[in-house]
């Protein structure tokens, strides 16, 4: 399950990247999780997936 609220998903996403995951495609079919719906809930707190560095910054 995914957290809803941005703040919270923040740390979520980052945490999962840094520790499980190799790209955000990789964490969202494994969580099954909508990658636009992570993307623009994250963007909206202006944080935005780089992938040379596997997190949102």
């Amino acid at each position: 399950m995914v957290p809803r609220d941005p703040a919270i998903l923040l740390s979520f996403v980052n945490a999962k990247l840094r520790d499980y995951y190799d790209s955000l495609e990789e964490l969202c079919a494994a969580l099954d999780a909508d990658q636009s719906s992570v993307t623009a809930s994250l963007a909206a707190i202006d944080y935005y997936y780089d992938p040379a560095r596997n997190q949102f910054i």
